[in-house]
């Protein structure tokens, strides 16, 4: 049987749906855009909608359900692109990251901003539709989104820059919707990035071995064994920070009902996680797709 050591690229890629729908030429930039890897764009997408229904008091208007949707897609795919070209010089010398285009040589550099260039543009055609408050604070995102890959240089807390980017869209929401950002916005906004941190940190167990050697740091790192307790730490603080926000907010009872399930499904992942175990990090990684979909559906009920 082949080792991970001795497959191409062809062995790593074979079955997915990139290869199977798609031209030999642009399969590169859809991986370099993480379209083969769609949990972050639903980790970024559920928290924005949440703050919509909940700005709205309701389902929100198409049109910015929909502007609000494609920006969520664009700038976490730009934000991947954005990542591979800084870490190109380290993702080939990690186990989980060597077949990035990039990192393998199927993409330049030259092509890597060509195409990121094309990102943004399409991303800042979206802000003709926001107002103008709403435009300004989502163009505010844009350092965070390009200082973001190089924090793992300078400090063990990346996820938090990674969080408050992340779901930045939380923000503008509110602003495009009621022209402001109230202080319960906000800590919605927080609690976002704690649950960030949690779940980024779970999946950032993984790389640690790779990352130590590269003198690179992480919240995985920094954490060591007290990970398990840690990162259940930063999910009750998401929980609290999204029950308080949620109240402050006028959310009604199935929102609470909500909170509840996050609770419990958060407090299991947290259980879970095992320091020996790093191949179950993954799965409780994807878990969290189902956290942010009881989040927006929460925000959507608790509306009622």
């Amino acid at each position: 049987m082949p080792t991970m050591r001795n497959l191409d690229l062809t062995d790593i890629h074979r079955g997915d749906w990139v290869d199977r729908l798609l031209p030999q030429p642009i399969r590169p930039y859809t991986r370099l855009a993480r379209l083969d890897r769609p949990v972050g764009i639903w980790l970024t997408l559920f928290p924005c909608w949440a703050a919509l229904f909940q700005a709205a008091h309701g389902l929100p208007d198409l049109r910015d359900l929909i502007v609000f949707t494609l920006g969520a897609f664009l700038m976490r795919s730009a934000g991947s692109t954005i990542n591979d070209m800084a870490d190109r010089n380290f993702d080939g010398h990690v186990e989980r990251t060597r077949f990035r285009p990039l990192a393998n040589g199927e993409i330049s550099v030259n092509r890597a901003m060509i195409f990121l260039a094309v990102q943004l543009a399409f991303a800042a055609s979206l802000l003709i539709f926001l107002t103008p408050y709403a435009r300004l604070l989502a163009v505010s995102v844009l350092p965070l989104v390009v200082l973001y890959p190089f924090c793992k240089r300078f400090t063990h807390w990346p996820q938090a820059v990674l969080g408050a980017a992340f779901n930045w869209g939380m923000l503008v929401a509110w602003a495009q919707i009621v022209g402001h950002v109230p202080p319960g916005a906000v800590l919605m906004w927080a609690g976002a990035i704690a649950w960030q941190i949690g779940y980024d940190t779970t999946y950032g167990y993984v790389d640690v071995k790779d990352d130590k050697r590269l003198g690179l740091k992480s919240t995985a790192i920094l954490f060591g064994t007290h990970g398990k307790a840690l990162i259940g730490l930063f999910y009750v603080l998401t929980v609290l920070a999204w029950s308080l926000g949620g109240w402050m907010l006028n959310m009604s009872a199935p929102y609470a009902i909500g909170m509840l399930l996050i609770a419990a499904h958060l407090g299991w992942q947290a259980w879970r996680f095992d320091l020996d175990r790093p191949e179950i990090s993954f799965r409780l990684f994807l878990a969290n797709i189902l956290t942010g979909a009881i989040l927006a559906m929460a925000a959507l009920a608790g509306t009622h």
